[in-house]
């Protein structure tokens, strides 16, 4: 089954301690979740490697998020929403929002 949600989609987090924030779509796992470039990021504390030279310290890291907590964001009514698949006269598949515009132009 074709993803209704993409790398480098811009999305919309729907639920959760990050609604309402919006990201880029870095990773789409297999396991049906996606990371989102600034949402959902926890503290990782990192031991000092003087073999490789890395330092300690603590570190931001991207967590995946359930791919049913995001929406893709549609630019022209400013919110998420739903997408389905279409397909055009000439053939070709295309994702469409529920509104009726492509997503991908």
């Amino acid at each position: 089954m074709a993803n209704k949600i993409r790398k480098g989609d811009e999305v919309i987090v729907i639920t959760g301690k990050d609604k309402g924030r919006r990201g880029t779509v870095v990773q789409v796992l297999s396991d049906g979740r996606v990371e989102v470039e600034g949402v959902n990021l926890a503290k990782k504390h990192i031991k000092p490697n003087p073999n490789i030279g890395e330092p300690g310290g603590i570190r931001d890291k991207r967590m995946p998020l359930d791919i049913s907590n995001v929406m893709v964001f549609n630019p022209k009514t400013k919110k998420g929403e739903r997408v389905g698949f279409r397909v055009d006269k000439d053939g070709s598949k295309v994702r469409v929002f529920a509104s009726g515009e492509k997503v991908d132009i």
